[in-house]
């Protein structure tokens, strides 16, 4: 039923926390960045327990083991517990035990923590290639080198299962962007002619896995990489939060496939506390974004939000498939330039 002539339409001023039971996170680029903790982030998963809201921490990077990662969280004054970590070193050791046989040789490209879960699943790591090599499992680890490299190539071109933990070209630090699992998986990828199975976002059990164990009936999945924990939500079936603290930029949500695209759309964690009405991307008061041939052309409306400017945009470019921006005026043109849009 419309609304009463001279009456204002009710806002919802829920916040977006409050729609959902559980909430699973990404840790790089949305949780911490290296040894550093977003800003919100510490507060945020605070509150979180406040209210009774389960929390679930899902990463792609396989250097760190459950405890490793309590550990680390931890430090920055985020209490959690093994139970609520998983892993892309999980999910690849759960790939290669339905594909083999027990006690089969693995052969490790990654860290101690990788080798133990690959362990665990009743597996057996070996770091060198030799006949008995049965699969190859590669994840992120810094220490990483040619030599582990020549020996996964030597294993997988004489016919051995490949199995990538995730295929993340970057990993979000302290210090920027440095390379990831993908970039180490390119170099064998160019080096055998061969594609590995990837076992990580944005595969789907990752996700199901994740908020099954919290025994929630509606997740919301916060992250900062759209390729992986927007499109793994999606695959999953779960709504989600970007944000823009990682690997997601204002150009790259603009030019998202619709198999990427995130529900809602905030700075940082902290927008789990504003409403959901405002962080839902879609057409906002205060700016009108009109879709041209050739552009989306731009003009302010009382509003100098350039985070509601940015989830108008999303919403005209994802309908429209035209992802340029011109401003119409010099307020749209500031909000433009500070979202890296425009010079």
């Amino acid at each position: 039923m419309p609304d009463p002539v001279g009456e204002t339409p009710a806002v919802d001023h829920t916040p977006l926390h409050a729609c959902y039971d559980t909430v699973l996170f990404d840790l790089d680029g949305t949780v911490y960045r290296g040894s550093e903790p977003v800003p919100g982030a510490v507060e945020t998963v605070r509150a979180l327990r406040g209210r009774e809201v389960a929390v679930r921490f899902v990463t792609n990077n396989a250097s760190k083991g459950p405890e490793d990662v309590v550990a680390h969280l931890r430090a920055f004054g985020i209490d959690a517990e093994p139970a609520e970590v998983s892993t892309s070193a999980q999910a690849a050791a759960t790939v290669l035990a339905n594909h083999l046989s027990s006690g089969s040789a693995v052969l490790i490209v990654g860290a101690p923590a990788l080798e133990a879960e690959v362990e665990a699943a009743g597996l057996r790591p070996v770091r060198k290639a030799d006949d008995d090599v049965a699969a190859v499992v590669q994840g992120h680890w810094t220490e990483t080198g040619w030599g582990d490299l020549a020996e996964a190539c030597l294993a997988i071109r004489a016919g051995a299962l490949w199995v990538a933990a995730n295929v993340d070209a970057t990993l979000p630090t302290e210090r920027g962007e440095l390379p990831g699992n993908g970039s180490m998986v390119a170099a064998l990828r160019a080096a055998t002619g061969a594609e590995p199975e990837v076992a990580g976002k944005p595969e789907a059990p990752l996700f199901t896995t994740a908020a099954a164990s919290a025994g929630g009936r509606r997740a919301l999945v916060v992250g900062d990489r759209l390729e992986t924990d927007i499109a793994g939500a999606i695959a999953a079936g779960l709504d989600s939060l970007a944000v823009l603290t990682g690997v997601a930029t204002p150009a790259t949500l603009l030019a998202a496939p619709a198999t990427a695209r995130p529900r809602y759309l905030a700075a940082d964690m902290s927008g789990l506390a504003t409403p959901a009405e405002q962080s839902l991307i879609g057409p906002k008061p205060g700016w009108r974004v009109l879709a041209g041939d050739d552009a989306l052309m731009v003009s302010a409306n009382g509003s100098a939000d350039r985070l509601q400017l940015l989830r108008a945009l999303c919403h005209t470019a994802w309908e429209t498939g035209v992802t340029a921006v011109r401003a119409a005026d010099e307020q749209a043109r500031s909000a433009l330039v500070d979202l890296g849009l425009a010079r």
